[in-house]
């Protein structure tokens, strides 16, 4: 049985195998690439080749140029491994050196089958430099062409000759027109057109439906909905809604132009017209909906742009008669009188009528529509740049200053396109104008998507405070503008095959020390690294809510295995995302040795915090929890991150401090092993007290503390003579050192409670004072020399050195006290 199962799979190795093989011995056509690189050649060197044939044959190159580069890594696998065969053969002798017969027929093998090897991959970098060049050569031809376009000179449409001719054309278009509307006319079309007739009705009739009371249906839709929406869902819904007002007419207007072709009696003249119509109209409504959603006659929910009533009007309406116009010029410059080079470089289709109009005729017909649409533009700049930028409603401050200055720049490119046109510089002036006009719709579209990227967060939130000015719509935001990017480069004039070759570039990546960066790598190290972050914190949360608190381990051994498994956890994420976005390992050591300097240097601190944090969390001289003192402060460790600890200190502030100050100074660590630990209390008595029984009254008193342990026991030292104190000291063990201070207070008031009942008096800080000069207290003359004599000697005090009075030494005491004397402790015993 297992010999039959090894036969099986044996088999399904060979077959899989087999196309596998074939694939990779498959070349590629040179031969047919021979004949396409001769193809484009003649192209190049032909004066009479369109654009459109050399965007057609562009194509086809770059598809040959990746063909090329995949080409390039052929029998890569099989190479390194020949390689490495030859470096295990040793180095090749030197000039008059020999080796072994063997071992040179062996060298000799390999280097053949190595250059067999790279033969294609050779072949395949001549033909990529190949199309290479000829792809950049096809790209400078079409440059020129396009410069030779902007600058070509037209009559200019100020001449009065300009006029005559394009009145001529004109007439010769609308003759061209009305002939084939009478043909339409005879009778024997219609006769054609009768068995077509149900289907051109019916969709001649949608159409008016659509475009009548459809149009009038959708546009009053967003109202009556936004009565029945919620407040924190009314501005997506009735922004949603209106885009209808785009959808629902374009399907109208595509139904109208169906009908007409139903007929099947479109000629010449009428066909270039219908096949311009649908983008027409597409611009017509589109900026009809902008303008309608940016400068509302009234705000639904709020506005997008802080501007007066008449400000609004006037941007409203300058804005939808710019969309008119700039519909008018499509329909004219891809239908009736198109400008050579400008419309074929972006793409467009050029279709003529069969008239051939004169280039004085387009001219003026241009420079109309130019000068129709730039009064309108320049209205719309007058008017947005009278913006408020300091108004901050909304984050109107950004927007404001950006159309602000849009609105200034709108101003000039119409005076200088008018200029221009005016000159007979048609293409210049289109190409200087139009490309304006559409950077300014589509940054008015950028305000109203971000808004709209706001209400849809608010909406999710329910309407939460803060929620449309938060980060995450600011961050969507900045995206969209990012996004936008390519369209801005679209609108002036870059070719959407270089854009594609920017984005193949893009995402291919780009090296960076060896490591090749690109979207999916960065994506795929983002997404695997965020499992692993994620699978690391849920370890970290089981651990510390259910398996660590089942355990033996205190609270500050817990804490240092949590943090442990974090680091861990995230280490191992890190690797593991960066071999599965295929990042070189080696490459990054090669990197980080590269910035170990800077390191060492430029973050010698943070290294340090973090290598003094790793020690701390595995050797525990400070947990979680403990009391510590250190630095000066006291406090209770409250968390251990990578860098700094923090403490509690007792009057409740957070201190940080460096792992580093941990590892490398001296710290008090009160609850290291266990809550066990000392206090000391001094007290002192006065002279003349019982010493023995001032011992038995503090024993008492400690050891009737339950917190104080019996082994060892409490104990009372009488510890000195002071200058006026006798010094005793309360020496005790607590089981919980935490509540010291409590027990400290407690021990005091007890004792001051029993020294007051048993007579023991305690010092205090006294002094005396000797008059030298009694006459000046009474104001005569001097006493006797003997009285003097007398009073030069100091009075004798009682042995008690804890009486609170001042003592005044006065020659006429005669311990009755004295008014002037001013008895200070009462009278008594003559001392004043």
């Amino acid at each position: 049985m297992p010999h039959a199962l090894l036969a099986i799979l044996l088999t399904g190795l060979i077959l899989l195998a087999t196309p596998i093989s074939a694939q990779e011995d498959k070349g590629l056509d040179y031969a047919s690439w021979e004949t396409e690189a001769r193809q484009a050649e003649q192209l190049l060197d032909d004066p009479d080749s369109t654009n459109a044939e050399l965007r057609d044959m562009r194509a086809e190159l770059v598809d040959w140029r990746k063909q090329f580069s995949d080409g390039e890594t052929v029998n890569e696998a099989r190479i390194s491994t020949v390689n490495e065969q030859l470096n295990a053969l040793g180095p090749a002798p030197a000039e008059g050196e020999t080796e072994s017969e063997e071992v040179a027929r062996r060298r000799s093998q390999l280097q053949e089958q190595l250059a067999r090897l790279q033969a294609p991959q050779l072949s395949a970098v001549e033909a990529f430099s190949r199309a290479d060049a000829l792809i950049h050569e096809i790209d400078k031809l079409a440059d020129t062409r396009q410069a030779v376009a902007l600058a070509q000179l037209s009559p200019s449409p100020l001449a009065p000759s300009s006029w005559a001719v394009a009145w001529k054309d004109g007439i010769a278009l609308i003759e061209g027109i009305g002939a084939e509307a009478i043909e339409i006319g005879k009778n024997s079309t219609w006769t054609n057109l009768s068995q077509k007739l149900p289907q051109v009705l019916a969709y001649l009739i949608s159409a008016v439906i659509l475009l009548t009371y459809g149009r009038l249906w959708i546009g009053s839709l967003p109202s009556r909905l936004s009565i029945h929406a919620s407040e924190y869902s009314r501005a997506v819904v009735v922004f949603v809604v209106s885009l209808g007002q785009i959808v629902l007419p374009m399907i109208g207007i595509y139904l109208a132009i169906n009908a007409v072709r139903a007929t099947g009696l479109t000629g010449p003249w009428i066909t270039p017209v219908l096949d311009a119509l649908p983008r027409a109209f597409i611009i017509f409504f589109s900026f009809g909906w902008l303008a309608r959603q940016l400068f509302p006659k009234q705000a639904i929910m709020y506005d997008s742009l802080r501007m007066d009533k008449a400000q609004r009007n006037r941007a409203r309406r300058m804005l939808s008669a710019l969309g008119v116009m700039f519909a008018i010029h499509h329909v004219v410059s891809s239908a009736l009188l198109p400008l050579g080079g400008i419309y074929e470089r972006i793409g467009d289709t050029v279709n003529r009528v069969p008239a051939d109009m004169s280039a004085a005729a387009s001219s003026v017909g241009h420079f109309t529509i130019l000068v129709l649409a730039g009064l309108a533009l320049f209205r719309l700049g007058s008017t947005l740049r009278k913006l408020d930028t300091h108004d901050s409603f909304h984050g109107n401050i950004y927007r404001h200053t950006v159309l602000k200055y849009t609105g200034m720049f709108a101003r000039l490119v119409v005076v200088f396109a008018v200029l221009f046109g005016a000159m007979g510089f048609i293409n210049f002036a289109n190409t200087l104008f139009w490309p304006s006009t559409l950077t300014l719709v589509l940054i008015c579209v950028l305000v109203l998507l971000q808004d709209f990227v706001a209400d849809v967060y608010a909406m999710l939130k329910r309407g939460e405070d803060g929620a449309r000015d938060g980060l995450v719509p600011l961050a969507v935001g900045l995206l969209l503008i990012l996004a936008s990017i390519p369209l801005f480069l679209v609108i002036w004039g870059a070719r959407r095959a270089e854009l594609a070759e920017i984005w193949i570039t893009f995402t291919n990546g780009m090296s960076v020390g060896g490591v090749n960066l690109s979207p999916g790598v960065v994506l795929t190290f983002l997404i695997v690294f965020a499992i692993g972050y994620s699978v690391t914190r849920g370890l970290q949360g089981a651990l510390r809510n259910s398996i660590l608190p089942k355990t033996k381990l205190n609270s500050g051994g817990q804490t240092a295995v949590i943090s442990g498994v974090g680091y861990v956890g995230i280490f191992l994420a890190s690797v593991i995302a960066i071999v599965s976005a295929g990042i070189d390992l080696s490459s990054i050591a090669i990197v980080a040795g590269a910035l170990s300097v800077g390191i060492g240097f430029g973050l010698q601190n943070i290294v340090s915090n973090f290598v003094s944090g790793i020690i701390l969390l595995i050797e525990r001289p400070v947990s979680v929890g403990d009391w510590i003192s250190a630095g000066g402060q006291q406090g209770i460790v409250k968390s251990i991150s990578v860098r700094s600890t923090q403490v509690e200190t007792f009057d409740q502030t957070e201190v940080i401090v460096p792992n580093s100050d941990l590892i490398s100074q001296p710290v008090t660590n009160w609850t290291r092993h266990n809550q066990t630990g000392r206090i000391i209390i001094p007290v002192r008595v006065a002279y003349g007290s019982d010493t023995r029984r001032v011992e038995q009254i503090l024993r008492e008193i400690i050891e009737d503390q339950p917190v104080v342990t019996i082994d060892p026991p409490p104990s009372v030292l009488f510890r000195g003579f002071g200058d006026s104190y006798l010094n005793f000291e309360v020496r005790a063990i607590l089981s919980d050192v935490m509540a010291g201070l409590g027990v400290t207070s407690e021990v005091c008031h007890l004792i001051a409670e029993r020294f007051a009942e048993e007579g023991i008096e305690m010092p205090f800080p006294q002094q005396g004072v000797w008059i030298r000069n009694p006459e000046a207290l009474h104001g005569g003359s001097d006493p006797k020399p003997a009285e003097r004599q007398k009073q030069a000697s100091p009075k004798q005090y009682p042995k008690s050195v804890n009486d609170p009075r001042i003592a005044f030494d006065d020659p006429d005491a005669d311990g009755a006290g004295d008014a002037d004397s001013g008895d200070a402790g009462g009278g008594g015993d003559g001392d004043r």
